[in-house]
């Protein structure tokens, strides 16, 4: 209780990391439903890398001199755009691929990953500032987080928080079924490029504030734990949220506490609550089998 009293204290050293942290685990599981709907997991392991690979992009150009001295704040922007860019055009590419060509797409998506990996180190084995700016943004620590940077997370994330809310009906029925959405004379064209500019955008500011491990562990994990325990799809959304802010939180607490990385004790959490929730309902079933007499 004590080291909870001090994380919620005002004057507490580190509030913005825990800001930062809570949005995360609120906004990323919300997006991440979408990712698990259209069954698009393995999307969500690929896209943080893609985006990691934007950010070494361009901090490469910064090499290449295309341009000139960054201050912290350029830094930021350039970052920031070469992540969302990168993120967009694979989020493009990969499902056009996926509609015109059948079967695969695992494989399509994880040929993805493996190449922005490989070329993420290329980009930066010769570029020390860059390497070293980029390992800033990926380790994810979440430890200096200022209030130009937190306002912009913020910013960001409510707008996509609001669109979701706000047009969850269309979202759902175009990623349910394209097929009736084009019956009932949606747009699904539109409403797909709206979605996946909100995934975009909510994947380059996670990578930019926590890193690509901790943006990947909160996209799927909450919702993967909200999937066994939802009935429906406002619990799934509901729940997958409940679960990211409290592991968020918790995991910041137990970070502090035994001075760790905050980003990787967070997903390390949310696989003991998944294995957690998957052992209860695996012995529920097996006692409800076991109650049922035979015949």
């Amino acid at each position: 209780m004590e080291i909870i009293r001090e994380v919620l204290s005002p004057d507490f050293l580190l509030r913005n990391s825990i800001y930062v942290s809570l949005l995360i685990g609120l906004v990323c599981p919300l997006v991440g439903t979408y990712l698990v709907l259209r069954r698009l997991i393995f999307m969500g392991v690929a896209l943080p890398q893609i985006s990691s690979c934007g950010i070494a992009f361009a901090f490469a150009l910064h090499a290449w001199h295309v341009v000139p001295h960054l201050e912290d704040r350029s830094e930021n922007t350039l970052a920031f755009g070469g992540s969302l860019i990168f993120t967009l055009a694979a989020l493009l590419i990969l499902t056009v691929l996926q509609r015109r060509f059948s079967g695969l797409a695992e494989a399509r998506i994880g040929t993805a990953y493996v190449l922005a990996g490989a070329w993420s180190i290329l980009l930066l084995v010769k570029n020390p500032y860059g390497e070293h700016g980029l390992l800033d943004r990926l380790r994810g620590e979440i430890i200096a987080v200022s209030d130009t940077d937190l306002a912009m997370t913020a910013a960001a994330f409510g707008i996509v928080a609001v669109l979701l809310i706000l047009f969850r009906k269309e979202f759902l029925l175009v990623s349910f079924d394209p097929e009736m959405a084009l019956t009932l004379r949606k747009n699904v064209v539109a409403w797909d490029s709206l979605l996946f500019l909100l995934i975009g955008l909510t994947v380059s500011m996670s990578v930019l504030s926590v890193g690509p491990l901790v943006t990947f562990g909160f996209l799927l994990i909450p919702p993967l734990i909200a999937r066994a325990l939802a009935r429906s799809m406002v619990q799934f959304a509901v729940i997958g949220c409940i679960v990211g802010v409290i592991s968020a939180f918790a995991g910041f607490c137990l970070a502090y506490h035994w001075d760790v990385p905050v980003g990787p004790t967070d997903v390390a959490l949310l696989g003991v609550i998944y294995l957690l929730v998957a052992g209860t309902q695996s012995l529920w079933r097996l006692s409800q089998r076991r109650a049922v007499p035979h015949a």
